[in-house]
């Protein structure tokens, strides 16, 4: 009997062995699989298209898609994943004519050579793409918004527009080693003269453009709460700011004030009342701006972005930036320049009063 019970007793065990390590291995292999998956609705997000890499492929090559190989893969940030969701229905304007706008010189230029910021003389390529901007912990302080910031790093972006991350590291070297050679005013000759060698194609300017324009309609939209329910010149405008700003927007405490004002609803049984309320909000938005210093330090790119900001703007776009502009950017005066023959005599007369004064002026004993 005492035979049949350890049998017993050693089958049970052997049952039970079996059952854990069943256990421990579907728990390995799903865990495998949910950090290597890359989530259906980036492969499948249509706003940026899969690029081939310009370099062999490797296990550490990016793609717009992720990080992709044969070992070790790995899905974008979360916040790079939202960029690349986003879908050109959901704003009212057209985001290549945002891009044009971007390229224009009297913006941020196009340079497909990487090249000192004026200001700071850090690295920047195509429209003024940031090469060494760090992800920044940016907060929502709106509890009316529920619209976070994406502020993620250069490297994600550059990733995220399926460009590869060695490319990014030898146009940064290649940066600092011609700068150390050259000096800042050496490379802004060399730019000036178009002696620079390309490093990126323009197909990949653009892209690494497209995904920054993203990134300010993104934080754009956490900045307004209401920025659905602006006009597509004013969602534009707004996007702008945002793209030449950063975080430093957060700074234009009495603009953002103003922008996220309620300005009443041009539907409701009021709507007289609510449209002059609506020019009144508008006009102290437009402002706020001018009164700033970006608006002094930029007039002309000031002006055009502070004109999209008003209603009308749609009906006469060239009117509006005429009268904003004439703000901005005040016509100088000109003082008359007297006459030469005035010059001579008033000339003539101070070398009189000074013989005068000699003739008369007594010695001091």
């Amino acid at each position: 009997m005492s035979d049949r019970k350890m049998a017993a007793t050693r089958q049970c065990a052997f049952l039970v062995t079996l059952v854990l390590a069943g256990a421990g291995f579907g728990r390995s292999a799903m865990g495998h699989t949910s950090s290597s998956a890359v989530p259906d609705s980036i492969s499948q997000s249509p706003s940026v298209p899969t690029v081939a890499p310009s370099v062999p492929t490797g296990p550490s090559v990016p793609t717009a898609l992720g990080l992709r190989g044969d070992a070790g893969a790995s899905a974008l940030a979360p916040a790079t994943q939202v960029l690349l969701d986003f879908r050109e229905s959901d704003i009212k304007f057209n985001l290549q004519s945002l891009m044009s706008i971007l390229r224009d010189r009297n913006h941020e230029g196009w340079v497909f050579a990487v090249y000192p910021d004026p200001q700071t003389s850090r690295p920047l390529i195509g429209a003024g793409f940031g090469l060494d901007v760090p992800a920044t912990a940016h907060a929502q302080l709106d509890p009316l918004n529920p619209h976070a910031f994406i502020e993620p790093s250069s490297a994600e972006l550059w990733q995220a527009a399926g460009l590869a991350s060695d490319q990014m590291q030898e146009v940064l070297d290649r940066f600092h080693h011609n700068l150390e050679t050259w000096g800042t005013k050496g490379y802004r000759r060399k730019i000036r003269t178009h002696s620079l060698s390309p490093q990126v194609t323009e197909e990949e300017a653009t892209k690494l453009l497209r995904i920054s324009a993203i990134e300010a309609v993104q934080n754009a939209r956490a900045y307004c709460r209401g920025f659905d329910q602006l006009t597509a010149h004013q969602q534009m405008a707004l996007s702008q700011l945002v793209f030449q700003m950063g975080v430093n927007l957060e700074e234009f405490v009495q603009f953002l004030s103003v922008l996220n004002e309620d300005r009443g609803d041009p539907s409701s049984d009021h709507a007289a009342d609510s449209l002059d309320r609506s020019a009144e909000h508008w006009s102290s938005v437009q402002r706020a701006l001018i009164e700033s210093q970006w608006a002094r330090r930029y007039a002309s790119r000031a002006a055009s972005v502070i004109a999209m900001f008003d209603p009308e703007y749609a009906q006469n776009p060239e009117g509006v930036e005429r009268r904003v502009e004439a703000v901005v950017r005040p016509p100088v005066r000109h003082h008359r320049r007297r006459s030469s023959a005035s010059v001579v005599r008033t000339a003539n007369l101070s070398h009189l009063n000074k013989s005068s004064n000699k003739k008369y002026k007594r010695k001091v004993t």
